[in-house]
């Protein structure tokens, strides 16, 4: 129990719908700074595990959750994420050429 004005420290937050633990998600966008990159990339890692791919890194628990386990593999920088710059022109091109 806390006293009155006193707040328990909650290390979680959500985060794409999901409870993730705030530490690994500053670790994690160090290595991808993109918050939106970074949303993408760990839902499709999470879809991965889901679907009995193995670990990069070894799971704190057995019962350790999917999000943590992939944020803490792209914060160790064994998962990465490509641009495609090129792509993105292009479409910004395309996008400006039907909005004249």
């Amino acid at each position: 129990m806390t006293g009155k004005g006193e707040k328990l420290y909650n290390p979680y937050l959500t985060f794409g719908g999901i409870f993730v633990n705030v530490e690994l998600i500053e670790k994690a966008r160090v290595r991808v700074p993109s918050v939106p990159v970074l949303v993408n990339l760990v839902s499709k890692r999470v879809r991965q595990l889901n679907m009995g791919e193995r670990p990069l890194v070894k799971p704190l628990s057995a019962d350790e959750d999917k999000s943590d386990i992939a944020l803490r593999e792209i914060a160790d920088g064994l998962l990465i994420s490509e641009v495609d710059f090129s792509a993105i022109a292009r479409a910004e091109q395309a996008h400006s050429r039907w909005s004249e």
